[in-house]
């Protein structure tokens, strides 16, 4: 090959490696965690259950600031998942219900927290352990039924954020 064909060979290399990158979908290294029973809004996105955007790709990626009360965890790319009307699968379930995360990244933990529309129901403090790759809580949902609106949050023991999952359940209908 001459040298002139490898320069132009190199250079078309060069110029698509950026478009190659963009084109494929987040990284385990950008992972973190999300609800994935019952299908948090994200994993519903992920699995193609509700059309979402960006989030289809990432489902572990809901991170923001701890004390947060949203759905996206103050992440503009996330702002479908605050979308209340978006046409959510609404899970039947009884008094109390087991949430699994599913964690892509294990990150020292604070404290699980779970609100059923708005309200705190539960509170697990992990007191800065690092969790196995599946986390399941069962969670006491006797104080509320009918239509709610679950926002689960994952508090990280070393930085500032957490990472945040909502699930739509109908209390009492299991």
């Amino acid at each position: 090959m001459s040298l002139k064909r490898k320069a132009v060979s190199a250079a078309t290399v060069a110029a698509a490696t950026p478009l190659l990158f963009a084109l494929m979908p987040a990284a385990a290294a950008n992972a973190h965690g999300y609800v994935s029973s019952p299908a948090s809004r994200q994993a519903q996105c992920a699995a193609g259950t509700v059309d979402c955007g960006p989030i289809k790709w990432e489902p572990q990626s809901v991170e923001g600031p701890k004390g947060l009360t949203s759905c996206s965890g103050g992440n503009s790319r996330f702002a479908e998942l605050d979308d209340d009307s978006k046409g959510w699968e609404v899970h039947p379930v009884g008094s109390s219900l087991d949430f699994t995360w599913t964690l892509t990244a294990r990150h020292a933990t604070s404290t699980w927290q779970y609100y059923a529309d708005g309200q705190k129901v539960a509170e697990i403090d992990d007191g800065g352990a690092r969790p196995a790759p599946t986390v399941t809580h069962n969670v006491d949902l006797s104080g509320h039924s009918g239509p709610t609106k679950v926002l689960a949050v994952w508090n990280i023991a070393d930085t500032a954020n957490a990472f945040y999952a909502c699930i739509d359940v109908n209390v009492g209908a299991a």
